[in-house]
Formats: structure tokens, sequence, C-alpha cells
């Protein structure tokens, strides 16, 4: 806690510091507060804390250029209660640390970052370097650590390339870990077409499969290429189709490939304030051969959003599992303020979450529960 505090302290004392006028400094950040009560856990009660600090410095340079920077930290604790005992985890991180150049039609960001892109918003193909959850009203997501570059031409295309370093767990969709001593690699290109916009992408990374088995000592180096394939169409209704492919460079069986796409489609109608609804359906295989689908796997996932008046929203989201015929629901009524939200969620869902896109809480939320969470931004 003491140095929790220390952190805090420091950065409101950067924050008053005298810049001069081509400078500017943000100290701002995000509390949240949250308690969770689920009937069928093994521990009956979760609760929660996280602060995140976020530091901005910019300095404006000639020819409207500017160099920025942004620093925040992660700072969260859990406790969990059940019959006989009380659990306390606790922890300190980095959750951003970048510093950026950047013009009128690019930029260039080193560091601790955020990268995500497609198309797709609930069942996403193309979450190479995010896990993002779409029922977490936060959409909290630890970053990566790399170099990325990104070019903006006037007709809105854009061109991405990017380095990463030292990044090792496995991502979604992914269950190998990634060899942390060698350099990952890619590329994107995003361009309008009419009404549509398309994006292809690409990333090389080396794999380690001593993560999984440790007796694999020779596989210790496994490249992988993945390609990505996004289309975003704006017709009468919204269309949108989002295509992975992923191959390994070594006989891993029915591992050696990976194909998932998903096709969705959203529409707003005009009943009251607006009744939002959209709907995204995902093919996932992994194959010895590529496109063969005979692994697969099925996803649906279905949402509903109403405002209700000024400051509340209220939310459906359901999944359909095919190949194991179950669902899983989840209701999230928002009150939002001026720098304060409220949030009340329930979820129906299996015992054991098999959902593809969820965060690293899974477990919380399997079977019947109830989550109550503050949020406070300053």
């Amino acid at each position: 806690m003491k140095k929790i505090v220390n952190i805090i302290v420091f950065l409101m004392f950067l924050q008053m510091l005298t810049v001069n006028a081509q400078d500017t400094l943000i100290f701002k950040g995000q509390f949240s507060n949250w308690i969770l009560y689920n009937n069928e856990n093994a521990s009956h009660i979760w609760a929660g804390s996280r602060y995140i600090p976020q530091l901005n410095y910019s300095y404006k340079l000639e020819q409207k250029r500017l160099i920025d920077f942004e620093a925040s930290a992660n700072l969260f604790a859990t406790m969990s209660v059940n019959s006989d005992s009380i659990n306390i985890d606790e922890n300190i991180k980095p959750y951003r640390l970048w510093a950026r150049y950047s013009g009128k039609q690019f930029e260039l960001r080193a560091g601790l970052q955020k990268i995500n892109f497609g198309s797709a918003t609930m069942l996403r193909p193309l979450m190479w370097f995010d896990q993002m959850d779409p029922q977490d009203p936060l959409s909290l997501t630890d970053g990566v650590w790399g170099v990325l570059g990104r070019y903006y031409f006037l007709n809105n295309a854009n061109v991405w390339l990017w380095a990463l370093y030292g990044n090792e767990k496995a991502r979604s969709w992914e269950t190998i870990d990634r060899n942390k001593n060698y350099p990952e690699g890619g590329g994107r290109v995003q361009f309008p077409f009419s009404n549509s916009e398309i994006g292809l992408s690409y990333h090389h990374q080396i794999l380690d499969m001593r993560t999984l088995n440790k007796q694999a000592t020779s596989l210790f180096r496994i490249p992988e290429n993945k390609m990505g394939l996004d289309v975003k169409i704006d017709w009468i209704i919204g269309l949108w189709f989002e295509g992975l492919w992923s191959v390994k460079d070594a006989d891993l069986g029915m591992f050696t490939n990976q194909e998932i796409i998903t096709l969705g489609t959203d529409y707003t109608f005009g009943v009251g304030s607006g009744l939002y609804v959209a709907s995204e359906h995902l093919i996932a295989a992994n194959d010895e051969n590529a496109f063969e689908f005979q692994n697969t796997i099925h996803f649906s996932a279905f949402t509903v959003s109403y405002p209700i008046g000024l400051f509340d929203n209220l939310g459906l989201m359901f999944y359909y599992d095919w190949g194991n015929e179950s669902i899983y629901n989840f209701i999230n009524w928002q009150k939002q303020f001026n720098r304060t939200s409220l949030h009340v969620m329930a979820y129906w869902n299996p015992e054991n979450s098999q959902l593809p896109t969820a965060g690293s809480e899974t477990n919380l939320f399997g079977g019947k529960g109830i989550q109550i969470m503050f949020v406070f931004n300053h």
C-alpha cells in the first residue's frame, strides 16, 4: 500500500510542475471497485479494487509534429471468500509505457502499448495482440512490448508495420507460448473501397513447444506465420468478415494449421432512443492440412443495446456453443454520470466456460452470478 501511495503522490507532483506553452502534462486515472457473488464457485464471494494512474506528456514541434509519452500502471487487489478462509492477492505491473513521434500523416510509437485491429466486435479472429473481453465494461487488456509505425494516406488508406520483442505468453486463440528470445514482426494494409473498408494483415513469430511439453526440447523454435483478412461494409445494414489462417513450420499434427472465420452484421432500429442489434458467427478449425475444416468449433454471438434516458443503458449479450449445445447469458445495466459510472451485471453460463474470447477471469463467470462495479475517472 505504501508503494501505491508513493506512486500516486509522485505523479501528482509531476503534474504541478510548470511547463511552457509548447508542453502539456496531464495526470489522470481510473479507479474501479467491484464485488461478485457466485453460488456455484468454490469461493462464493469475490471482491476487487483496481487503480490505473496515467501520466501523459506532449511537446509540440514545428511543422505540426509532436513528441508525446504515456506511462500508466495497473494496481489491483482481489479478495475471495469461501466457507473456511479468505484469500487476498495484490499486484502492481506496468499497463502502458510508450513514447511516440508523430506528424500529420504518420506516427512511430515504441514501448508497452495496445495494438488491435479488425472488423469483428465479439468473436475476433484477429485478436493477435490483445485479450479484450466484450463483456468487460472497462475493455482492459495487457499491452505488448514493441515498435509500431503507421502512415495515413489522404484517401484514408493506412499502412502499419510493427516489431515486437520480449513477449512470451500465449494470446487469444493460441495454445503455445512464444519464445521471448526471438523478435516478432508484421504489418497491415487498410484501405477504403466504395462503402467498404478492407484490411490485410501478416505476422511472424517464434513459438516454444516446451511450455506445453518439457520433453519437447527440440521444439523450442517453431516459426509461425499468421495471415488475416477483414472487410467492413456499411450499406443499409452493417456487414463484416474477419478471417485468420496461421501455419506452423513444423509437423504438429492437427495443430499445424489454424483457420478462424467470423461473419457479422449490425443495425440500429428506430425504436425509442435507438435499439442497436448485432450478431456474429464464428467457425474455427485446427487441421493437419490447411483448410480441411475437419476439427471445427462453432460459436454464435448476439448483442442488444438500448439507451434509457440520458444516463442509463441496458445491454444484453448471448453466446451459443454449437458443439456443446451451451448458452452463455450476460446482462449489463450501466448508469453513467460525468466522471462516475455504475454497472450491475448478471450472468448465467455453463459451469466450465469454453468461451474462446473471455479474459483471464473466466473462472469467475462459470455458473450463475451477479457483479456490481463502481468506476470513477479523474
